[in-house]
């Protein structure tokens, strides 16, 4: 299944439910809805810094992953960004792809 980092940054809406019921209520409520959607939470961590939170997750596929980009965003209470993970045996398949290319005017 492909995993997923997704790092969020709380509105100040958003902060104030965080305070109002908490790291482990957001951890759970971000769970279940993953879960309900057939993906996995590995990790859901709160950090420092420009963004909120990390977290790694098992997703269906992509539109999955971007289902819950295109809700999460339109509640108006985080800001998040998506990035699709690699395996290193994904990246040894690639690297043995041999992509015609030729750049911007070449």
């Amino acid at each position: 299944m492909p995993r997923y980092l997704i790092a969020a940054k709380y509105t100040a809406e958003g902060t104030q439910g965080i305070l109002g019921k908490g790291g482990t209520a957001r951890r759970d409520s971000v769970t279940e809805m993953v879960e309900k959607l057939g993906g996995t939470v590995e990790t859901f961590d709160f950090a420092f810094g420009e963004d909120d939170v990390f977290t790694i997750c098992d997703i269906p596929d992509n539109v999955t992953a971007a289902s819950i980009g295109l809700t999460v965003g339109a509640s108006g209470l985080v800001d998040l960004r998506t990035v699709v993970l690699l395996t290193p045996e994904e990246i040894d398949a690639a690297a043995h792809m041999h992509p015609d290319y030729r750049g911007p005017g070449q």
